[in-house]
């Protein structure tokens, strides 16, 4: 019901292509993507509550992921983590999107191949929320090398190398601050 539900949905509204293939493929590996369904049509999303206890973090279900179609598999393991969707979005960064958002490492070595990777494809953002947000998704993704990360793990199970490694997350809160302005400018996240 609520597939058929969301097709006809889908439909009726003009998506990008790109997005409705997503959403349609993703819907049958996850249902819990219907409750996010106005997010995935990008409209305003706006959380107003105050909840000291949990704390936002920041995203990205990168490119090799989004391609490989693990985006609902990811997203269910989100929600079972216990995280609150705040906001999401399917992006397709420009070159000057991904330099400007990885601007702290422009004088690393990788940062050419980093930009043109995360340029390569469309991306998910999501804006999540849980207490210890931060550190809880960190250990949900693992390390940055799959490799070596813990089985179990989001970049275990769906990476495949250090830049291929299926998801990005803020290390502490002033870069969860920036990276959720960044992609989220102007939403009142909660």
């Amino acid at each position: 019901m609520r597939v058929a539900l969301l097709t006809r949905l889908i439909r009726t509204i003009a998506l990008d292509r790109a997005l409705a293939r997503v959403v349609r493929r993703d819907l049958s590996l996850c249902c819990a993507w219907f409750s996010h369904a106005v997010l995935l049509l990008r409209l305003p999303f706006t959380v107003a509550y105050d909840r000291p206890d949990m704390e936002l973090t920041f995203a990205i279900i990168k490119p090799d992921a989004v391609k490989a179609r693990f985006t609902g598999p990811i997203i269910q393991r989100i929600e079972e983590a216990g995280f609150q969707i705040r906001a999401m979005r399917l992006r397709q960064l420009t070159q000057k999107d991904a330099e400007g958002f990885y601007a702290v490492h422009k004088e690393r070595p990788f940062f050419a191949s980093l930009t043109t990777f995360m340029s390569s494809g469309p991306v998910v953002v999501l804006a999540l929320e849980a207490p210890d947000a931060i550190k809880t998704w960190r250990a949900l993704m693992g390390a940055t090398d799959p490799a070596k990360a813990e089985p179990g793990t989001l970049r275990k199970e769906f990476g495949a190398s250090i830049e291929n490694n299926a998801t990005h997350g803020s290390d502490a809160p002033e870069t969860a601050a920036f990276e959720l302005g960044y992609f989220f400018p102007g939403i009142e996240l909660r």
